[in-house]
């Protein structure tokens, strides 16, 4: 289970991306960038961080510790910015938190160095599987700490379910956007990162994964959202991997106008 902590007080606002989080104190006295159930995504930005989080961790993949925030509507009430102040205050409840990495800054496409191809090939694999829209060059969503690359904000991923009362559906689907993604020239074995996903997301890791997201994050019926998300996820690691093919015929064409420049 994901640890429960309690917030005690709202630091600041990091304004950086749309869902507006902030930066919070909790009763542990650790520090968490916190998304909130108010942000104009909703709570599925939320469900899509646990789920595909806990997913990367289960992959290998670095990911900042992933925590539940329970905020107090009294929180956000000494905030002088109404837009914060609102929501915070209707952020009342279970949030969803990640470890604060301090001194950590954002990674840039200039300093290729910093990631090996083969970590490389697996988090564009991973991405693609989990239809994650924000790993781009504008924004990348990985903070390098103690020289060291850590993945967040994955409340963009499985972006179909923000229109699709049954995701179930769109599990064969491809996912061009992996032509945007800022570690794809990188990514030299995406076959070995395709073979190790299969190996090591197994349909009881993916259940894990989802039983993390607590009832209140999810619909009128949690149940049927759970058993939903498990076979979307399990059904898209299985069959052709149409989002595995998509990634390497990108890359193809990435390197081809690369080669040909």
């Amino acid at each position: 289970m994901l640890r429960t902590v309690t917030a005690t007080r709202y630091v600041t606002a990091l304004k950086e991306g749309g869902s507006l989080p902030g930066l919070v104190e909790a009763d542990d006295c650790g520090l968490y960038v916190v998304k909130m159930r108010a942000a104009g995504q909703g709570t599925k930005a939320l469900v899509a961080e646990i789920i595909v989080g806990e997913l990367a961790r289960t992959f290998g993949l670095p990911v900042p510790e992933i925590v539940l925030v329970e905020i107090s509507d009294q929180l956000g009430r000494t905030e002088p910015d109404p837009e914060i102040n609102e929501l915070v205050t209707g952020s009342a409840g279970i949030n969803v938190g990640i470890d604060f990495l301090p001194g950590s800054l954002d990674y840039s496409a200039a300093r290729p160095e910093l990631i090996e191809p083969e970590l490389a090939s697996r988090i564009v694999i991973f991405d693609a599987y989990t239809t994650n829209v924000d790993r781009t060059p504008r924004n990348p969503n990985m903070l390098v700490w103690h020289r060291n690359p850590w993945l967040i904000d994955h409340g963009a991923a499985l972006y179909q379910h923000h229109g699709s009362p049954d995701l179930v559906i769109r599990a064969g689907d491809v996912f061009p956007q992996i032509a945007d993604h800022v570690l794809l020239p990188l990514a030299s074995d995406l076959d070995g990162a395709e073979n190790e996903l299969v190996a090591r997301l197994t349909s009881e890791e993916i259940t894990r994964a989802v039983e993390l997201v607590p009832d209140t994050l999810l619909g009128a019926d949690p149940g049927a959202d759970r058993a939903m998300y498990i076979a979307y996820l399990t059904q898209r690691l299985h069959g052709s991997r149409p989002f595995a093919a998509e990634a390497a015929r990108a890359r193809a064409a990435l390197i081809g106008d690369a080669d040909a420049s």
